[in-house]
């Protein structure tokens, strides 16, 4: 069984998309209809930058999703299709594209805001994020807790074993840095973000992103989509939506989606998009799986060609 997994926020990288749409015309078609869905101007920031601009989340988020799904749109032409798909934070509103959630033009539209919303809320309540290397997800949570009366602190990723993300306002997150150090951790690596992702910081987005969620028609999702708020597969569009929008105030469950899925019977995942983070995470849960990535067009012969 196979699996297509999708990237989130800071997998971008200017230049992103360019190979894909100079190697192939469908792709081309997918990026210039992203592009022409919000507004203009996505596909100048990709290709040319400046780095700052596409960093900018109300232009990353649409960035990466478009690279996504002209990635995917290629795999699906060339008739490979998966059991479950998963996407990383951001990276579930690919997946949703992929089920057949949702239409190119709702997601495009519905991602750039996302990204300023999100954007917004960062400048409202100012927080940060750290990647936490080298201890049990159990130690996090409990040096996460002590942070916690400097401000809000909670863990915003379980990403795979010795990964795990933290969130919050900035005070509290360099306590729990400084906790995390002296408890063993290899390294607490600051993240570059605009805001406290998957916090309780997030949640006037949240609102936001409810309100937009009810306006939008979602379709049942064919094959399964794995959500990061509660690790389990979903098909039926209330689920769906209910789970998209605990999502950005609660934990990415990676690493238990990762392993639902494979509990399930998925021995292959294609990471679909910029970037190979994933790819990474998922040799951490699991050696006993095959892994492959298509974000240009060599690593998508090479992927065809694997599982030909």
């Amino acid at each position: 069984m196979i699996a297509f997994i999708f990237p989130g926020q800071n997998s971008h990288s200017v230049g992103m998309g360019r190979d894909l749409y100079d190697g192939s015309p469908r792709a081309r078609e997918v990026l210039q209809a992203a592009d022409q869905a919000v507004g203009g101007g996505l596909l100048q920031v990709m290709f040319e930058g400046p780095e700052e601009a596409l960093t900018a989340t109300r232009n990353q988020q649409p960035a990466i999703v478009a690279h996504s799904v002209a990635a995917l749109t290629l795999l699906r032409d060339a008739g490979l299709s998966p059991d479950f798909v998963a996407g990383h934070s951001l990276g579930e509103y690919s997946a949703l594209a992929a089920a057949g959630v949702l239409g190119f033009d709702q997601v495009m539209p519905l991602v750039r805001y996302r990204g300023e919303i999100m954007g917004r809320a960062g400048e409202i309540a100012p927080g940060a994020m750290a990647a936490i290397l080298g201890l049990d997800a159990e130690d996090v949570a409990a040096l996460v807790q002590r942070a916690g009366e400097e401000g809000v602190c909670v863990v915003a990723n379980y990403n795979c074993p010795g990964q795990v993300v933290i969130s919050g306002a900035v005070e509290a997150v360099e306590r729990a840095e400084q906790l995390a150090r002296e408890a063993g951790a290899k390294r607490a690596i600051r993240l570059k973000v605009s805001g406290a992702f998957h916090s309780p910081l997030m949640q006037p987005a949240a609102e936001l992103l409810i309100e937009r969620l009810t306006q939008v028609q979602l379709r049942p999702a064919q094959p399964p989509v794995v959500a990061n708020a509660d690790a389990e597969p979903h098909t039926e569009p209330d689920q769906i939506r209910d789970a998209l929008g605990r999502q950005m105030t609660s934990s990415v469950l990676w690493e238990q989606s990762v392993r639902l899925m494979i509990d399930r019977g998925v021995d292959t995942f294609v990471e679909v998009g910029p970037g190979t983070v994933l790819s990474g995470m998922v040799k951490r849960i699991s050696r006993d799986v095959a892994i492959r990535n298509v974000g240009d067009t060599a690593s998508l012969q090479q992927t065809l060609e694997a599982l030909a």
